[in-house]
């Protein structure tokens, strides 16, 4: 059987970072992901956005709290996770979660020029909703950064854990 997730979209907030008893660092991240719908009976189209909650893991979640920010675009795969729970007011409870085993980190959504702090351009003007790219251009645990940053980290995978500290 297979659980697998792959979305790109923006983060819709700067990363909420734990870290645990054990000194087990934890990360979650709001990601938006929105698809254009198309009607032809009225020939207008439809931006539709779903918000995911992506938990991650130990060395992605350092990688998170250092590179991710509002507005960063980024690559995630994981596993679709459900948790049910009962309120303090008795009502049962369901969340749906993504548990990250890989993230990419593929740049910050252009701000007033589009251009980066150093002055180089990347990718397509602002003006066209273009990405600039971040210092740190992608991170593979399985495969280490394919843009090596000035401080690498090692390379790990997520693991399972039942009860999450948010």
């Amino acid at each position: 059987m297979i659980n697998k997730v792959i979305l790109i979209g923006n983060v819709g907030m700067d990363p909420e970072i734990r870290t645990l008893e054990g000194g087990v660092k934890v990360a979650r991240i709001r990601l938006a992901t929105t698809e254009r719908i198309y009607n032809r009976q009225s020939q207008e189209s439809k931006d539709h956005t779903e918000w995911h909650t992506i938990t991650l893991w130990r060395n992605l979640a350092d990688v998170a709290d250092r590179f991710v920010r509002k507005g960063s675009q980024i690559y995630v795969e994981g596993r679709i996770r459900s948790r049910e729970w009962t309120d303090n007011s008795g009502n049962k409870r369901i969340s749906v979660e993504i548990l990250a085993d890989d993230m990419k980190l593929l740049g910050r959504k252009a701000e007033g020029t589009g251009m980066p702090a150093d002055g180089t351009s990347y990718g397509a003007p602002a003006s066209q909703g273009g990405y600039q790219s971040q210092p740190a251009a992608a991170y593979t645990p399985s495969q280490g950064p394919a843009a090596a940053p000035q401080n690498p980290i090692p390379a790990t995978s997520a693991e399972d854990v039942d009860d999450l500290p948010f």
